[in-house]
């Protein structure tokens, strides 16, 4: 699917007002509905909106409109730009946030603190665009504000994209150091010796005779009843 043209009703409103196209063929290269360029030639629709000269601007030549207008068949194409603009490279400073949300940025950084605290403070910087010792006043809460301070994630609040922080928090987990299981506390047993038979030094020392190997039957245990019953009879007696 080709892209439209920057500003499809200007462009959309131009086309009607100085060729001889039809709704189709504008509608094509415009982005737009065919009725809605009906709407445009009939006044109805994008009365206030100047019309924007494609040709002046680069997305379309004049051969391809004459070439569109002498085949109502024709399906025009926004011209290729001769001209290679430089792809912008992001700075490694801190972000820039606008003024309308940098008193999000401490709640913004709580919020990174608490969830990832893996993440270093240049990533932080990076991702909210703060500085290391509004990091560390946060970290230690010795903030002028950290009272009323609320985590809040920096994705919701505009100040970064999902995209960074998923990728600071990738980075900072390969840089994470492998925690040692000695360290780490009990681990499980592996497959190989939990499911190896047990020793029979332990089977012999279970089946040996003693006080609490004894088998307890219906006539051992009435025979132990008897003498207390015959206690609870002599005690109603007395009374």
């Amino acid at each position: 699917m080709s892209q439209g043209p920057l500003m499809p009703k200007a462009t959309a409103v131009w086309l009607v007002e100085n060729t001889s196209l039809s709704f189709d063929q504008i509608a094509d290269f415009c982005k737009l509905h065919p009725l809605e360029v009906k709407g445009i030639a009939d006044g109805e629709v994008a009365a206030g909106i100047k019309g924007l000269d494609p040709v002046s601007t680069g997305q379309l030549t004049r051969e391809e409109i004459e070439r569109a207008q002498k085949n109502p068949s024709h399906r025009m194409k926004v011209a290729v730009s001769k001209v290679k603009l430089p792809e912008v490279k992001r700075s490694k400073g801190p972000r820039y946030t606008p003024l309308s949300r940098r008193q999000d940025r401490p709640n913004a950084i709580l919020w990174l603190l608490r969830n990832h605290p893996e993440l270093k403070d240049a990533q932080v910087m990076r991702l909210v665009g703060t500085t290391k010792s509004t990091i560390q006043q946060i970290r230690e809460r010795t903030h002028w504000n950290s009272g009323s301070l609320q985590p809040m994630d920096p994705v919701t609040l505009g100040l970064c994209s999902q995209i960074d922080l998923d990728f600071e928090v990738q980075r900072a987990a390969k840089d994470r150091p492998l925690v040692d299981s000695a360290e780490g506390g009990a681990t499980l047993m592996p497959p190989e010796v939990s499911v190896l038979p047990e020793p029979e030094e332990d089977r012999d020392a279970d089946h040996r005779p003693g006080r609490g190997d004894e088998r307890l039957d219906a006539d051992s245990v009435f025979a132990r009843l008897k003498p207390l019953r015959r206690g609870e009879q002599d005690d109603d007696d007395e009374y």
